[in-house]
């Protein structure tokens, strides 16, 4: 009883928890008996988004104002999702997307250190833009890093950054690399982002456009099981760091997809008749991708739980009823 007692006081701050990915983690958070508070600029996340018994404050993770909230704060986790996430933004302002993911990053990380709390910093990072093209997947958190966009780049030097702050100053860090995350909620951004278009597309029944040849894959993880995987690192008892890949965790299913298979189980869940056409490659796609998800199991205690098959199915009903719910 003491120790549920302990748990149920525990405080929790997550960053971006308007978005997508950050509002399950909020719920997942919530669930298991954390004090949650929410920070978000709401430029791409939904005030509505943010989960009910979540205290919410509207703040941009660069800001002074956000660092003052976090040293004071002295919360027992930090899951940071605030993020510019899409990599085609990242291609056309390289700039604009380091100052929000590694200068928001910085400048949390550095009021964790002033604020003297033992805060676990959970990040969310990337599996799916660190490895780049030259290893077979799927790929070991060990692997050889070789960003092709400012996205992953940006993404990797804040691990780098955590390094230095868990070597210099002590601070307790943890990077989870996820996949490609799909599910309820998601905004089609991304690449990941494909999921969400094509089912808006099976509902007004038009063609599900592929780029290139269609045999390009991603390793696709349902956002309730990355939520799964922040409480777990948010409460798992670590050794100390030993190099920026000690404390990095794949999230994914291991599975490689590719988009033309994506594309017919969409079709087959959703009962939906839209025909598969073909576009174009875009320029600098990644030919495949997947991640090792072993150490996360080992570690963490984490591996997914849902199918593709049920996760694309619970995905289009979402896109469905909130469509149904709109027109009504």
């Amino acid at each position: 009883t003491e120790a549920r007692e302990r748990r149920v006081t525990r405080r929790a701050l997550v960053t971006g928890g308007g978005g997508f990915i950050g509002s399950h983690v909020t719920d997942q958070l919530l669930a298991n008996g954390y004090a949650v508070t929410v920070i978000d600029d709401l430029s791409s996340g939904k005030r509505d988004q943010v989960p009910t018994g979540a205290t919410f404050a509207e703040l941009d993770v660069c800001s002074t104002a956000a660092a003052a909230f976090v040293r004071e704060g002295k919360f027992d986790v930090l899951c940071h999702l605030a993020a510019q996430i899409d990599v085609r933004k990242s291609v056309a302002d390289p700039a604009a997307d380091a100052s929000l993911n590694i200068g928001g990053s910085l400048n949390l990380l550095e009021a964790v250190r002033q604020s003297g709390h033992a805060t676990r910093f959970v990040f969310s990072s990337t599996g799916g833009a660190v490895y780049g093209d030259l290893v077979e997947p799927p790929t070991p958190e060990e692997a050889s890093k070789d960003p092709q966009s400012p996205y992953g780049t940006a993404k990797f030097s804040v691990e780098l950054y955590m390094g230095y702050f868990a070597r210099v100053h002590g601070l307790d860090c943890v990077a989870l690399r996820y996949s490609n995350v799909y599910g309820p909620r998601q905004d089609p951004h991304g690449e990941a982002g494909v999921v969400a278009i094509f089912c808006d597309r099976l509902i007004d029944g038009v063609p599900l456009t592929v780029f290139g040849d269609g045999g390009q894959t991603r390793d696709y993880v349902f956002v309730g099981d990355v939520a799964r995987a922040n409480l777990a690192a948010a409460t798992v008892k670590l050794p100390p760091a030993t190099g920026v890949d000690s404390r990095a965790f794949n999230i994914g299913t291991s599975i490689e997809t590719d988009v033309v298979t994506l594309a017919n189980i969409l079709k087959e869940v959703s009962s939906g008749s839209s025909e598969v056409t073909y576009a174009p490659p875009r320029a600098g796609e990644q030919r495949r991708s997947a991640i090792r998800n072993d150490k996360a199991e080992k570690v963490l205690g984490w591996k997914p739980r849902v199918t593709l098959h049920d996760g694309l199915r619970a995905t289009f009903e979402w896109f469905a009823a909130r469509r149904a719910g709109e027109q009504a």
